[in-house]
């Protein structure tokens, strides 16, 4: 991938944590609060990467789940896409001392942009679509089901459905941080709504994952082969 894919970008996008002075401390935060480990490792196991994959990670962040893959799969084709250029200098560097191939540009992902590499054999993404309004939901969803290829997959983690104690922490730290308005169709369930609108068949939640700031879904689903039904 390469720069281009960013030029003439000026939407807006929320920094990870909801403000651009806390990113120096996402990962700490997120690895404090969330059971990263519990809940990467599982998306990892999920995603099932192989050395003939070719994969891309929408909200690609700081790098970590890059680095995760890497170590299950040296061989995988990554490419991350992230309108945050801090966390994306972060994601390279995190690279570069990895010795991994990953290769990460600031952007906004499209299934144009995607078809310049692809397409992709899985995409995936992780704690983006709870940031971003419905329609932007919609659309990411139904550019991944174009960039992906048939028989591909697709694999989010992200704050899903909120029931008693995790809707409350819920609230209390990811909706104050990045508002109420976008974070809430998560919080009643939307994501496999969106990925079985768009043509994606198997939408599934493989598991979900309890932590301090809400519980965390894995959700998977796949496009059918050309010469399914």
């Amino acid at each position: 991938m390469s720069g281009d894919f960013a030029h003439g970008e000026t939407r807006s996008h929320t920094p990870p944590l909801g403000h651009k002075a806390l990113t120096p401390f996402y990962d700490f935060v997120i690895a404090l609060l969330t059971r990263e480990r519990k809940w990467r490792n599982a998306f990892v196991r999920e995603i099932s990467p192989g050395p003939g994959d070719k994969i891309i990670d929408i909200g690609s962040g700081t790098g970590s789940l890059a680095i995760a893959i890497h170590k299950v799969s040296p061989q995988t084709a990554y490419y991350g896409i992230d309108p945050d250029a801090d966390a994306v200098q972060k994601a390279r560097t995190k690279a570069a001392h990895a010795q991994s191939n990953a290769k990460f540009d600031v952007g906004y992902f499209s299934s144009d942009m995607a078809r310049f590499d692809g397409p992709f054999d899985k995409i995936i993404s992780s704690l983006v679509l709870h940031q971003v309004p419905v329609a932007e939901k919609r659309r990411i969803i139904e550019e991944i089901f174009e960039a992906v290829k048939p028989g591909g997959s697709v694999h989010i983690a992200d704050y899903g459905l909120q029931k008693e104690l995790q809707r409350l922490l819920f609230r209390v730290t990811v909706q104050a941080l990045d508002g109420i308005e976008d974070t809430t169709p998560n919080a009643e369930g939307i994501i496999p709504e969106l990925l079985s609108a768009a043509g994606f068949t198997n939408v599934a939640e493989a598991i979900r994952i309890p932590t301090l700031t809400g519980t965390i879904s894995i959700y998977s689903g796949r496009r059918r082969q050309l010469t399914e039904n």
